[in-house]
């Protein structure tokens, strides 16, 4: 902890220090700038309001991107006949670039919450699958054939078995997926929605106003930090423990 705040304090000296030697407000603030304005966001409840229609879209597309990716990469994983017809699929999706995708479901199914979800976990969802289609690759072939030789139920084999291993390439895609996630969930906020961090943006950046643009990008990345030391990392350390034991 003692390091990440260290690192942290070094950022923001280097954001004074450029902020001194450019001396233009408009284009690059001191810090004690967006005191200021940050507090009447806040109070305003316009900044909360933002914040949490954000979140819950994260929250939605981390979700589906992760349980739809899960299934696939172990499939594609454990089965290579199936792996071989979907690969040029992942592939593709692969690289497509996010803002095709973004723009395509805004099109297709119209400029609401739906096309936002579904573009953000389509493009989510090949790098869970990629991730998690590695994790079953490297399963263990000792272990499955004692369960074969104990007779052990499918369920029990996955719970007990399958799912240990691939844990350290969950925390990972996990890990990987929060941090793509939530940009993309600005850009397309940014060019389709009327609410959440990425309008906003949007909205100052029209007014050019560099403080506001600041306060809303710097306070979703603080609550997304927040998310990755207190929930990701403790979880990917205990996933990983038993290859330590």
């Amino acid at each position: 902890m003692i390091v990440r705040l260290a690192s942290i304090t070094g950022l923001l000296i280097l954001w004074i220090l450029t902020a001194w030697l450019g001396n233009d407000p408009e284009v690059l603030p001191m810090p004690g700038a967006l005191i200021t304005p940050f507090l009447a966001e806040v109070m305003s409840g316009d900044l909360p309001y933002h914040l949490a229609m954000t979140l819950i879209r994260v929250l939605w597309a981390f979700a589906l991107a992760m349980a739809v990716g899960l299934a696939l990469g172990l499939v594609m994983g454990l089965f290579p006949r199936v792996d071989a017809w979907l690969d040029p699929w992942l592939v593709i999706f692969l690289n497509l670039p996010a803002l095709v995708l973004i723009v395509l479901c805004y099109l297709w199914v119209g400029l609401n919450e739906t096309a936002l979800i579904l573009a953000v976990t389509l493009n989510k969802i090949p790098n869970v699958t990629t991730i998690v289609r590695e994790g079953a690759r490297a399963l263990d072939p000792d272990l499955k054939a004692m369960a074969q030789v104990y007779r052990m139920p499918r369920a029990t084999y996955l719970r007990h078995v399958v799912m240990p291993q691939l844990a350290p390439f969950v925390a990972a895609a996990a890990r990987s997926g929060v941090a793509v996630i939530w940009k993309i969930v600005l850009v397309a906020e940014f060019l389709g929605r009327s609410s959440g961090v990425g309008f906003q943006i949007h909205l100052y950046f029209q007014l050019f106003d560099v403080v506001h643009v600041l306060i809303y990008s710097l306070s979703f990345i603080a609550v997304m930090l927040l998310v990755e030391w207190t929930l990701l990392q403790p979880w990917e350390r205990r996933v990983r423990r038993w290859r330590a034991a």
